[in-house]
């Protein structure tokens, strides 16, 4: 290889590189979508992984396939994305007394 192109992948990997350091300080900055600022799940800190089932329950040993052996999984109250939204809902209430 010629240096022109080890200079071509150096400048080409140096671009990507702060390309997605620009787009995760974006990102950390302001969320994508809903307007408002989000919250860090209460459940997984907003780590978005807790410990696995198979962690607590055995005798030393890890390993199943929800955490693939690492120990952690995906956090249920946020899906694994580490942000916790309130889901909107509407409750109606009826009356069931005779007027």
């Amino acid at each position: 290889m010629g240096p022109i192109v080890v200079v071509s992948q150096l400048a080409t990997g140096l671009g990507v590189i702060a390309c997605a350091a620009l787009v995760k300080s974006v990102i950390e900055q302001k969320p994508m979508a809903g307007g408002g600022e989000w919250t860090r799940c209460a459940s997984c800190k907003g780590t978005g992984r807790v410990s696995c089932l198979c962690s607590r329950w055995s005798d030393g040993d890890v390993g199943c396939r929800t955490c693939a052996g690492s120990g952690r999984m995906a956090c249920s109250s946020c899906g694994g994305t580490g942000t916790g939204r309130p889901l909107p809902a509407q409750v109606s209430v009826r009356s069931n007394r005779p007027q």
